[in-house]
């Protein structure tokens, strides 16, 4: 399964997505929220074996080993986008290993003009002939999944020298749709994970959506009848952890305190 951020994705300075941050939308009802997870958790963007409608996610530890041969070094970048993903998802065991042998994850940082080579090499002609088709991927994310949903490996490609904005939207994009929100979908306006929206960061909206997938009453394997049943309370506790997730933060980096009685 492999979803991709398509050549048409926007250029721009890192302070748009400061105002992309400032101007997204923060407050969406439990029906936009199960839309858009049931349309970005249950298909995928490229299936290249069986379709399936199941839950698929991580159910152990994600280990993630990065192998950068591109210029400019973006390891300490990835680094902190994968730091920024572990606070805002509530039970996401994630970090970086330098041991590829311990890796269920590799991120391959590469020369824009490496991205299409690098996905023949990892998937093979016939294969890369058909994501190119289908895709026309700037970026790249894969994942392997076993027979009961859960992924056992994944795989994302990342072009360092595309530009600042670029190299965040597709960061943040790839990995998390290597989590296991493995699906595009143009219908749901507030998700970067929609090939006509760019972000560059760690969205609400999309912080609601890798909450659900990573509590723990939602397995691997699931059905939409089976998380349907469940989703209103787990929804209930991803407002609470994004909530504080999202609080101020003072300039040492702990938050603001919230009164209480």
């Amino acid at each position: 399964m492999l979803a991709a951020i398509t050549c048409t994705a926007a250029h721009a300075e890192d302070p748009d997505i400061v105002s992309r941050r400032v101007s997204q939308r923060t407050d969406f009802t439990d029906a936009e929220i199960k839309d858009g997870f049931f349309k970005i958790a249950f298909n995928a963007e490229l299936q290249l074996g069986t379709p399936t409608e199941r839950v698929r996610k991580f159910d152990e530890p994600v280990r993630i080993f990065l192998d950068g041969k591109g210029e400019p070094d973006r390891r300490p970048e990835i680094e902190a986008v994968i730091a920024d993903i572990r606070a805002r998802v509530n039970h996401l065991d994630v970090a970086v290993t330098d041991d590829r042998q311990a890796a269920n994850f590799i991120v391959r940082l590469v020369a824009a003009r490496d991205v299409e080579p690098t996905i023949r090499s990892l998937y093979g002609h016939d294969k890369a002939r058909r994501i190119q088709h289908t895709l026309n991927p700037q970026c790249l994310s894969g994942i392997a999944r076993d027979r009961r949903f859960r992924i056992r490996r994944a795989e994302v490609i990342l072009p360092v020298d595309a530009g600042d904005f670029t190299f965040y939207d597709c960061a943040y994009e790839e990995l998390l749709q290597a989590l296991g929100a493995i699906n595009d979908d143009r219908s749901v306006p507030w998700t970067m994970f929609n090939d006509d929206v760019q972000m560059g960061f760690f969205d609400v909206y999309d912080q609601y959506l890798l909450n659900i997938l990573y509590d723990p009453r939602l397995r691997p394997g699931m059905t939409k009848a089976e998380v349907s049943a469940r989703l209103p309370d787990v929804i209930s506790t991803a407002r609470t952890w994004v909530g504080n997730a999202n609080l101020p933060r003072h300039a040492d980096n702990r938050q603001a305190p919230v009164e209480s009685d």
